[in-house]
């Protein structure tokens, strides 16, 4: 063969690569191939058959049917989540952080849904457009396959609208499969087919959630659409009743007694799982023991029993706004393990020697046995606090004294104290919000919390010294990476336009300005927006084997140790921490991250939940007061819109751009602003407006205002 043919061949075959890439890889016979490149005489067609062949020879393409080629692998692919828009259209948000995002039009998305994990293949920026543009060629992992929403049923046949808004499909149930659910009834269905080329998905009907609206049926709705179930398997529920309540005279044998030394709780008024107590004795040479002993999940929870298996799965507790659905059944979260007043109960234990200045001399970490002599309310050992008097008061005031100094130390190390408020609902006796508070949060909050993070520092730091010099001990850490700097900037102008400096120079003078601000803001109206957007321009934080840090902490070893009814990881550091402290050899690092991750996805769907929740209270409490006039604080901003905060009661909505009839205004993203093109007026992120309640739409969690002149 002469060398021009070869160079024509060569020429071929990168074009007919071409042909496939940009086909988003569908199977083509050598004809279509050649229509493609307009090369339709026999002689042409017949070259091209040949390179076919070749390069199936090579590996290079794939016959999936006879007489049909495509290529192995796209050179030009890139993996990445799905994120929907309004329109129906997509971003896929590339797993390469370094890659940017690229834009899908809603009919180069093949059924693909928000969150699925995709291959998309690129075809560069179209003309004039700020982003890559390509096509789904395959769906990698289904983000989630059931909905909640409403269901229309007609004669032949069913729909059920989601409720989620990225979901733009509403899925066919044919009547086979609607498992007695009835017109208008709120359902969850599941995704089972989508056949090649239908407009919709099919499903079945799973679940009947109840009628539109009421307490119960939204607060499911809300745990079903972020993949929290809402019972516990039988299996499970058999597993926990077996478990015994009484404590062998064996297993005491093996653990530090500590029944006869003062141990006691402090938790919410509410709560009933009691994760952890403390314990306090003065010593004969003026210093503290202080144990801070932790309920004993992991004697109970064994690995690859069915309990184990659906904790992990679960990954927490989520807190609702009127309810809890706890990772473990509750015979184990407020039965066996709950560290309940006046009984015996098994722990795992940092126990602390500390000096008057809160230095820590000695320190133990090991199984224990204790009797809680006290359960406090925060607000209890608030009172004991603010009274200097009552039962245990002299011992609380030397915890919360000790508590002050631990505090004062992290915060000269570098720590950020973001105390943004927590919202809660007074309801009635269905649910129903009768009134809104923001919650406080004082000393006996923050004794304990110094006292946990004590805990899980120097757990954290056991194990990453132990493993120093030899080899490093796999461990689950609770890791905060500094902040991105462009971020920090963009919020360090904005926080300048109140008056507040913050000082980039270094990590420790981040930290130091941060807290000049916080302090400084409390109470003001302008407190919850500066707190949100500074925590929005720190990182995550997450857990992990690979770091040990926490930035917002300053801590160089940190780790969740304090809450393992609640909590898989803590779970995990419980094992770990006994596995070491009995000799045991690294475990493989690899199998720990891949659980690592699954726990921080799951942290984060909880935390939606939660939200969402919390959001559709707001909506709830706001459905009485439509037409009613209320100060707000700007809260956010989007290209459609902005964010209201009703100062008085914390609940939010958003004013539409198009419902503002001056001017046509358009986000100016740098400056959290929004601008009206002729007149110039602004309206910043913090700004105070005046707004009224203009619709509320329950099902969608939405809360619509109006300006008001």
């Amino acid at each position: 063969m002469s060398k021009k043919s070869n160079n024509v061949k060569q020429i071929l075959r990168q074009l007919i690569s071409d042909v496939f890439e940009k086909s988003g890889n569908q199977p083509l016979n050598y004809k279509q191939v050649s229509a493609q490149l307009n090369l339709t005489d026999n002689d042409s067609r017949e070259t091209i058959l040949e390179i076919l062949q070749e390069e199936t020879k090579k590996g290079i393409l794939q016959q999936p049917e006879k007489g049909k080629y495509q290529l192995k692998e796209l050179k030009n692919s890139i993996t990445g989540k799905v994120q929907m828009t309004a329109d129906g259209s997509a971003f896929i948000v590339p797993d390469d952080e370094f890659e940017e995002d690229i834009y899908v039009a809603p009919r180069k998305l093949h059924n693909a849904l928000h969150g699925d994990k995709v291959k998309v293949y690129a075809f560069g920026k179209a003309k004039g457009g700020r982003k890559k543009e390509g096509e789904v060629v395959e769906i990698i992992s289904r983000a989630k396959m059931d909905f909640t929403g409403i269901v229309k049923l007609s004669e032949k046949f069913a729909f059920l609208i989601a409720d989620d808004r990225k979901m733009n499909q509403d899925i066919f149930i044919p009547l086979a499969d609607i498992n007695g659910a009835t017109d208008g009834v709120k359902a969850v269905a599941e995704i089972v087919d989508w056949p090649e080329g239908a407009k919709n998905p099919v499903g079945k009907i799973k679940h009947i959630l109840g009628k539109q609206g009421e307490n119960n049926t939204e607060m499911n709705a809300i745990l079903a659409d972020y993949g929290f179930p809402l019972e516990f398997p039988e299996a499970v529920e058999a597993e926990a009743n077996a478990i015994p309540e009484e404590i062998s005279q064996e297993e005491i044998k093996n653990r530090r007694d500590f029944r006869d030394t003062l141990s006691f709780t402090i938790d919410p008024a509410d709560a009933k799982d009691f994760d952890d107590a403390i314990s306090f004795k003065y010593l004969e040479n003026g210093n503290y023991e202080i144990g801070v002993h932790i309920a004993d999940v992991s004697h109970y929870v064994k690995p690859n029993t069915a309990l184990d298996k659906e904790a992990y799965e679960r990954g927490t507790s989520v807190y609702l706004v009127d309810r809890v659905i706890p990772m473990l059944p509750e015979r184990l979260s407020n039965g066996v393990c709950s560290l309940r007043p006046n009984e015996d109960k098994l722990c795992f234990a940092a126990v602390f020697e500390l000096d008057k200045e809160a230095n820590v001399v000695e320190q133990w970490f090991g199984r224990t046995i204790i009797h809680s002599d006290k359960r406090f309310a925060y607000e209890d050992a608030q009172q004991l606090i603010e009274d200097k008097a009552g039962e245990y008061s002299k011992e609380i005031l030397t915890l919360n004294d000790l508590a002050y100094k631990l505090r004062e130390r992290k915060f000269k190390h570098g720590a950020i104290s973001f105390e943004s408020t927590e919202v809660k609902f007074k309801l009635d006796a269905n649910g129903k919000p009768t009134g809104v508070y923001v919650k406080e949060r004082k000393d006996a909050h923050k004794l304990i919390e110094d006292f946990m993070l004590l805990a899980n520092r120097k757990v954290a730091e056991f194990i990453a010294k132990k493993g120093k010099g030899k080899q490093k001990l796999t461990f689950v850490y609770r890791a905060h990476d500094s902040p991105n700097e462009t971020t920090l900037m963009n919020f360090a102008q904005f926080a300048m336009k109140f008056g507040y400096k913050i000082n980039t120079k270094s990590d420790r003078e981040i930290a130091r300005s941060l807290n000049h601000l916080m302090e400084d803001v409390e109470g003001k109206k302008e407190q919850n927006v500066l707190t949100q957007l500074a925590i929005r321009s720190m990182a995550k934080a997450i857990y992990t084997t690979k770091k040990s840090s926490h930035y917002g902490l300053a801590f160089d070893f940190y780790t969740h140790f304090t809450s393992p009814i609640r909590r898989y990881p803590d779970v995990l550091s419980h094992r770990l921490l006994e596995h070491y402290l009995t000799g045991g050899k690294s475990v493989d690092e690899e199998t720990f991250e891949k659980m690592c991750i699954y726990s921080s996805q799951m942290e984060k769907k909880a935390a939606d939940a939660e939200r969402a929740s919390i959001k559709y209270k707001q909506a709830e409490y706001l459905e009485d007061n439509i037409g009613n006039i209320f100060e707000g604080i700007i809260s956010g901003l989007t290209e459609w819109g902005m964010y209201v905060e009703i100062i008085e009661n914390k609940c939010e909505g958003m004013v539409r751009l198009r419902d503002i009839n001056d001017d046509f205004y358009v986000l100016d993203e740098k400056n959290y602003c929004i601008i009206g093109q002729r007149k110039k007026k602004k309206y910043q992120l913090g700004d105070t407006v005046t707004i009224s309640v203009k619709k509320v739409d329950l099902g969608k969690r939405q809360i619509d205002f109006t300006l008001v002149k």
